[in-house]
């Protein structure tokens, strides 16, 4: 079932899901003019409106945040920052070359530092991770890192590096990441606001 409401002067669609033996009900924030309801079967349009009412701030928070961050046809980030495709390039192209250039010597750095040091790096275009660390310690970095600032993926690298010595996100992990990234909270803040 899908229908519109209006939330701080923007109309918004809402696709409400419903699906048997859910016990949870969900909301997301699909697109600056979409928002989708997961939920039982015994969820009513009404219960959707009241919960859209209940949730509202957080609704206007993320729709403002999404909106903000889209982009026209011609542009796209790089590095954090808006840039036009004035030549029609091929964006993932450009993204996998300057991530070969960019993120190699980041690794380098702060392997030294941290005295981790992965068997390999890989660069691919991933739909789920940013990066990665496989069991043989090598690491697989999204191109599409290279929207993001340098303080982020500065951020994804020393994760993944310490990834080398603590395979899961333990508390041992996150005293890695923080050692080597004292502010590693306010950077996956600032990730999180492009995404």
């Amino acid at each position: 079932m899908e229908f519109l409401t209006n939330i701080n002067n923007m109309v918004v669609t809402v696709k409400l899901s419903k699906k048997r033996g859910m016990k949870n009900t969900y909301l997301r924030v699909k697109s600056p003019e979409r928002i989708e309801i997961s939920t039982n079967t015994h969820f009513s349009k009404n219960d959707a409106q009241n919960l859209i009412e209940k949730k509202q701030k957080w609704l206007e928070k993320n729709l403002l945040s999404l909106s903000k961050n889209s982009l026209l046809d011609d542009e796209f980030y790089f590095l954090g920052l808006i840039h036009k495709n004035l030549d029609n390039r091929d964006i993932d192209k450009f993204y996998k070359e300057e991530a070969k250039k960019i993120i190699p010597p980041i690794v380098e750095n702060y392997s030294e530092i941290m005295n981790l040091y992965p068997s390999d790096i890989k660069f691919r275009k991933n739909k789920r991770t940013w990066g990665s660390c496989n069991y043989k310690n090598g690491l697989n970095f999204n191109i599409l890192l290279m929207k993001f600032p340098l303080e982020v993926i500065e951020y994804v690298v020393i994760h993944e590096l310490a990834h080398i010595k603590e395979k899961n996100h333990s508390k041992s992990f996150w005293k890695i990441v923080e050692e080597f990234c004292p502010n590693y909270k306010n950077r996956i803040k600032l990730f999180k606001s492009f995404l």
